[in-house]
């Protein structure tokens, strides 16, 4: 929301668990997906998974522009046909991010290696079509674009101090001793790295919103 207060972008905030109407297609164009503590398969625990993807789909096939974040990316990834899965071990706390030879326009600018921080315990396939973008320690596959509109993030540019206080607290129980897994006071001992995060996630955004302006300037 920062981000488009900033740029004068108006922007709206759904929550899918809290059940419909979805903005209708005209209403938006681009649409940011964002993470959750539930596993992309897991509808038969989270009914609402499933009306998410169908609007998720008629986004795609409507030309949206969409970004995807962890439980985002992953279900962007489902949606266009690769399997999400667990990954091998939990990746908890902050972690570099490494790109991979790929380029592509929506990373331009970015660093060759960012930290970034990390929750999850699930993973992705690469969709058929899709372009890896990067990787980490304990994930193989942390971004990928699907054409010029489509892109998915594993890792959370978007998270703040007040954010990641909230998360070692609501999820304590994860904070177990693990090769990728941070305690709480390892985490917010580093919360001057979110001031370089939010300003990779600005970059993206600024090459999405300049791409809609010139495709909208083009006719």
């Amino acid at each position: 929301m920062t981000w488009a207060k900033e740029r004068g972008c108006p922007a709206e905030v759904f929550e899918p668990p809290s059940g419909p109407p979805f903005p209708p297609m005209e209403s938006f164009d681009l649409l940011i997906v964002l993470g959750g503590p539930m596993s992309v398969f897991e509808e038969d625990k989270h009914p609402w998974l499933i009306a998410e993807k169908a609007f998720l789909r008629e986004a795609i096939r409507s030309g949206k522009r969409v970004l995807g974040i962890c439980l985002g990316a992953q279900m962007l990834a489902e949606v266009l046909g690769g399997r999400v899965y667990r990954n091998g071990e939990k990746e908890i706390g902050w972690h570099p991010v490494r790109r991979t030879e790929a380029r592509h326009p929506l990373l331009a600018g970015l660093p060759e290696m960012f930290w970034s921080f990390h929750w999850h315990g699930d993973t992705f396939e690469l969709p058929e079509g899709a372009v890896h973008l990067a990787s980490s320690g304990a994930c193989r596959n942390q971004a990928f674009a699907f054409g010029d509109r489509l892109l998915g993030l594993q890792f959370h540019l978007e998270t703040t101090p007040a954010c990641m206080t909230a998360m070692t607290e609501a999820w304590a129980d994860e904070l177990v001793p693990g090769r990728w897994i941070e305690s709480a006071a390892a985490m917010l001992a580093k919360t001057a790295r979110c001031a370089d995060s939010a300003a990779c996630l600005r970059k993206i955004l600024d090459r999405m919103l300049a791409a809609h302006a010139g495709e909208r300037a083009a006719g």
